[in-house]
């Protein structure tokens, strides 16, 4: 926000190279470039909080509203500069350069060497936003300077050029930024931008109002500025592969930046594979068996299984266990990302451990958004088992595929007497999730019977956080709800369950217990205008 109480009579006219029309352009371009560059700044902490710690809507609230608070800040301690804002607003911007350019690199180290970024994010969120608020009140004592327009006019031209720049920056950072340079190489790139036309700016148009020690000093630190950026840049992806070395430890052997998600695999050649999405563990080989046994047969043991739709599940582990069935005639896939799909197909490991079901003639794979794909799914497409296998309800993108209006559209492709399998998170460690998936199924007319599994040795789906305590991961479970319309469905096996690793009647009977002892009653339902999940 512009403050107007910054307006001020300008001080003595600038001695320019150019003509002053020319001069006043030349500032309105910085604002804009300047604008655009700031929201990249703003954009990027909320998508690397958003990945580095979890719950996106929580963190992008926490981002923006402590820039705000700090632009006020920023916008008041301005004044101190007015009386030399040139140079003022030339080291304003070499240290936003410095600041924003590096913050996805210093934030990213934190998390992968001290596995906490928290305090980091508040930092650069309030030092960041103090100098963007510190921008305006420069820029306006300097284009007053330059040309001796009303404050109104002045005020208006600098609300346009700053709100297309933002508009600039806001589309330029999903479209072009993070898809051609990634987050750290986007955000050194911004910074360089940023330097260069804000010291640009003073030490042309303005240089001749500005001492030899200023100038001096200016180019000193704006040339410090663009070598650290560009030294960080260069050495840029030595970088990434130490960090993740220290995230993931030293068997990565895959990772991708895909249209989605960051993907990584570590081991299959030497240790067991395990699979990460988003720096999230979600496969294990040492446990994973447990979990998609668990998830898979209660539901196809339940009756006709001819027809089974699979939402989420691209590594192919819940379709492997599905087509141990000799009777399925078709097994349908949604995955959203395909770069997950191609790794389960094509490498090695992760393929051997999904039985290769990508070659199944009776497997198709179908490449949308779950909750989309659903909604334009025909009614007459009907399926005898709907398999939900997606990331915990409390991770925030998640969300609105465990809501009321979520499985009221699952419920239209089930036949009759079709059962609906969900993994619901951990019913032990989060009741209160867990119960929240139980309650909204019911309200979206399905009869439930909740259940869980343990056995698990690894932080498999445990959450959000690398740091996720190894002990808490063994005493974790996770909690399913397998649901039905018209009656509740039975949590068992059948005769025709093919030979299974960790399941048998016993072990689903004690998890039935152990999931009804967790019960949270009179929870309210989850939907789309109301999400009920805790990040």
């Amino acid at each position: 926000m512009i403050d107007q109480s910054v307006v001020a009579p300008p001080d003595s006219a600038a001695r320019l190279p150019v003509r002053p029309s020319a001069g006043r352009f030349l500032i309105l371009a910085v604002v804009f470039v300047c604008a655009a560059c700031g929201l990249v700044y703003e954009l990027e902490l909320v998508a690397l909080a958003s990945y580095l710690i979890g719950d996106s809507v929580t963190q992008a609230s926490v981002v923006l509203s402590l820039m705000v608070f700090a632009m006020g800040l920023g916008s008041l301690l301005a004044k101190r500069l007015r009386c030399r804002a040139a140079v003022g607003f030339g080291l304003v911007e070499a240290a936003l350069a410095l600041l924003g350019g590096t913050s996805a690199l210093v934030l990213y180290a934190t998390f992968a060497w001290m596995g906490e970024s928290r305090y980091a994010l508040i930092g650069f969120s309030l030092s960041i936003g103090i100098l963007i608020g510190a921008e305006i009140p420069l820029l306006m004592t300097l284009i007053q300077r330059v040309s001796r327009q009303d404050a109104g006019g002045t005020v208006a031209d600098l609300f346009a050029a700053d709100y297309v720049g933002a508009l600039v920056g806001g589309l330029a950072f999903p479209f072009l930024l993070l898809p051609w340079f990634g987050q750290l190489t986007g955000a050194l790139l911004t910074g360089a931008v940023n330097v260069v036309a804000g010291g640009a700016l003073v030490l042309w148009v303005f240089g001749r109002d500005l001492t030899g020690r200023e100038r001096g000093l200016l180019l000193l630190v704006n040339v410090l500025v663009l070598t650290v950026l560009g030294t960080a840049a260069v050495t840029v992806d030595d970088f990434e592969r130490a960090a993740r070395r220290a995230v993931y430890g030293d068997g990565v052997r895959v990772a991708v930046q895909t249209d989605v998600q960051e993907v990584v695999l570590t081991g299959g050649r030497e240790g067991p594979l395990d699979l990460y999405l988003d720096g999230r563990l979600r496969v294990s080989e040492r446990d994973e068996f447990r979990y998609h046994e668990a998830l898979v047969h209660p539901a196809m043991s339940g009756g006709r299984h001819a027809r089974v739709l699979i939402l989420g599940g691209g590594d192919g582990l819940a379709a492997r266990e599905v087509l141990r069935y000799g009777d399925v005639r078709s097994v349908t896939l949604v995955e959203l990302d395909p770069g997950v799909a191609r790794l389960a197909r094509t490498d090695p490991a992760l393929a051997g451990l999904n039985g290769h079901v990508y070659d199944d003639p009776r497997f198709r794979v179908v490449y949308a958004d779950a909750f989309a794909w659903l909604r334009g799914a025909a009614r007459s497409e009907a399926y005898d088992v709907v398999i939900s296998d997606l990331p915990n309800p409390g991770i925030t993108p998640s969300t609105k595929l465990y809501s009321e209006e979520f499985y009221g559209l699952a419920s239209r492709v089930l036949a009759e007497g079709g059962r609906l399998a969900v993994h619901a998170g951990p019913s032990a460690a989060r009741p209160r999730t867990y119960w929240t998936v139980d309650a909204t199924l019911r309200a979206a007319g399905f009869r439930t019977s909740p259940y869980s599994a343990t056995g698990r040795v690894s932080g498999f789906g445990a959450g959000p956080d690398r740091a996720h305590d190894e002990e808490d991961a063994e005493r974790d479970d996770w909690g399913f709800v397998l649901a039905a319309v018209g009656r509740a469905p039975r949590v068992g096996l059948s005769p025709q369950t093919p030979p299974l690793r960790s399941l048998a009647g016993p072990v689903l009977e004690a998890g039935v217990l152990r999931a009804e002892r967790t019960r949270l009653r009179d929870l309210p339902p989850s939907t789309l205008v109301h999400p009920r999940y805790a990040g």
